[in-house]
């Protein structure tokens, strides 16, 4: 059949069982869109208020289903008001579909109005980017881009294509594919290397289980199970592995690193075999790398084996599918007995339990009621700051794909975007962002989309009127000299949510916190909640960076 540029790249979208986009229209992506207003019923475009919020919208949104999220930019600033939220996605190893338009192929190259070489600006952010200046080329491009974004570690790629390639009288053959299946790595999983992690197992005393996002994005929370039972260990695990490993279970011991609880970084500096799956060994978890686990050999099992050797050198890896590392292994494990030492750490933890301050309105005290009832089945995004520990550190999360926060980049203003894809993506399921009031400054635009999409999620603003993560750093760190942290400005959340089109509550106290939750989780529209608690709310525990995991500040 005889299709141009545009139809061909809606066609391959429904190829790959997109039904959702986001983004934001322009000048050299107007064929597509044109196209796309065709196929409105079969495609629905999530209209954002700023193309970095169509970013994390997709992002959000294949976190949370597990799908690949798609956006859309035209040329020029369209295309790198992208650029922050595929990076994000690139650091967290997210499969995301970046289309954007550019100008003509005869105008590339002439600093033509509102051209941007943003395959040259986004190859170190990508797994892959591609420009497709000949149609003949579109569907192929298209179809490999998925390929990539979810084979093995996955991640971002991005497709520019000219104006000219979409136009309505340039067509070429199209013939329809099925999507290629993406098969799992594991050529590596050999006996020999099954056998090696077994020895090690074999001959522990004091395991330790350490679980990142990769067993997330594997899908293996069901084998890892059943291997934390074989192997009968203490767990823990990274801000990205939240929910790999239920929050609830007994042998958990809580997040690892710079704000880990107390236990888990204890017992990883005592044990003596760390197992480490689907994580990279990032600096926040490491401290000082020299005396990390300095008594423990390393397993490692991952999928890239660029981080094998990387960060923390291992005693023995395999390189592949960790839900198929943790299948093979789950059938020639024997059982083992490691009583005392759980016993042991189980002990560590009911002796530094996280703490949340009795009396006045807390952000600890926020998450730890947003979970009660919520009963720990909402999906939570979150912004990146002190609301993003205690997030990780009072909310349990029992199931994967639960907690959508940016880990590896640190990108304020991505929770919103998120949580518009994420519910977007799971309509009936609740979805709560968790913010500081600097980061809703950043992408608060998206109220106003969450309002146009009837998305009835529900914004936690945990207003301190400073950037309360750097703050605290200044009060540790720089004396009390808090340069350009103060947001003493009077900004009115309630009223710009309000004038949004959501709901604005203000509340002061626990109890006012209590009642507007209540009445946020029944509401059918956007709600915004402004919780004011002191500026000087610290996140406790904390290492210093560059120290032992085990040498905590004392809260005094």
């Amino acid at each position: 059949m005889l299709l141009n540029g545009s139809e061909i790249i809606i066609e391959c979208l429904k190829e790959q069982g997109v039904d959702t986009v986001f983004g934001y229209p322009g000048g050299a992506i107007l064929n597509l869109y044109d196209e796309l207003y065709k196929h409105k019923d079969e495609i629905h475009h999530v209209l954002t208020s700023h193309e970095q919020g169509a970013a994390h919208a997709a992002d959000g949104y294949a976190r949370s289903t597990g799908k690949v999220g798609v956006c859309l930019a035209t040329s020029g600033p369209g295309a790198t008001n992208l650029v922050t939220g595929i990076a994000t996605a690139h650091m967290d190893s997210v499969p995301i579909i970046a289309i954007t338009c550019n100008v003509a192929v005869p105008l590339l190259g002439k600093d033509s109005f509102q051209e941007i070489d943003i395959s040259g600006i986004t190859m170190p952010i990508t797994k892959h980017n591609f420009i497709v200046k000949d149609i003949k080329d579109l569907a192929e491009t298209i179809r490999r881009a998925f390929v990539i974004a979810k084979s093995g570690r996955p991640g971002p790629v991005l497709i520019d294509v000219p104006k000219d390639v979409t136009a309505p009288n340039n067509k070429c053959e199209y013939m329809p594919m099925k999507p290629i299946p993406v098969g799992r790595v594991k050529k590596n999983i050999t006996p020999e290397a099954l056998e090696g992690a077994v020895s090690l197992i074999k001959k522990s005393k004091k395991p330790v289980i350490f679980v990142g996002g990769g067993v997330v994005l594997s899908g293996a929370a069901k084998e890892l199970k059943k291997f934390v039972d074989l192997v009968d260990a203490p767990v823990c695990d990274t801000l990205m592995g939240k929910g790999a490993f239920s929050g609830t279970d007994e042998r958990y011991t809580g997040m690892l690193g710079m704000h880990g609880c107390k236990a888990s970084n204890l017992s990883v500096s005592e044990c003596d075999l760390l197992i480490a799956i689907g994580t990279r060994f990032s600096d926040r978890v490491l401290g000082n790398p020299d005396k990390f686990a300095s008594n423990a050999k390393i397993l490692q099992f991952d999928v890239d084996p660029a981080e094998i050797n990387k960060n923390i050198i291992t005693d023995h890896s395999i390189i592949g599918d960790v839900k198929e590392i943790l299948s093979r292994l789950n059938k020639i494990l024997e059982q083992q007995n490691h009583e005392k030492w759980v016993a042991q750490v189980k002990e560590l933890s009911d002796k530094n339990p996280l703490k949340i301050p009795a009396e006045g309105l807390s952000g600890q005290f926020v998450v730890a009621e947003t979970y009660r009832q919520t009963k720990g089945e909402a999906i939570i995004t979150t912004e990146v700051g002190q609301h993003q520990m205690w997030a990780a550190q009072f909310y349990k999360y029992k199931k994967p794909r639960q907690l959508l926060t940016s880990g590896g980049l640190g990108t304020m203003g991505y929770g919103l975007g998120a949580a518009i894809g994420a519910a977007t993506g799971n309509p009936g399921k609740r979805v709560i962002n968790i913010a500081g009031d600097g980061c809703f400054r950043m992408n608060m635009n998206e109220m106003a989309t969450a309002s146009r999409e009837k998305l009835p999620i529900i914004e936690i603003v945990i207003n301190n009127h400073v950037l309360g993560m750097v703050r605290q750093w200044q009060t540790i760190f720089y004396e009390k000299r808090y340069s350009a942290t103060v947001l003493d400005d009077g900004v009115d959340y309630v009223k710009l949510a309000e004038a949004m089109g959501a709901t604005g509550i203000r509340v002061t106290s626990q109890e006012e916190f209590k009642l507007a939750l209540k009445e946020a989780l029944v509401s059918e529209k956007p709600v915004l909640i402004d919780c004011i608690i002191d500026s000087d709310d610290k996140v406790w525990p904390m290492v210093a960076p560059g120290a032992p995991i085990n040498e905590f500040f004392k809260e005094d």
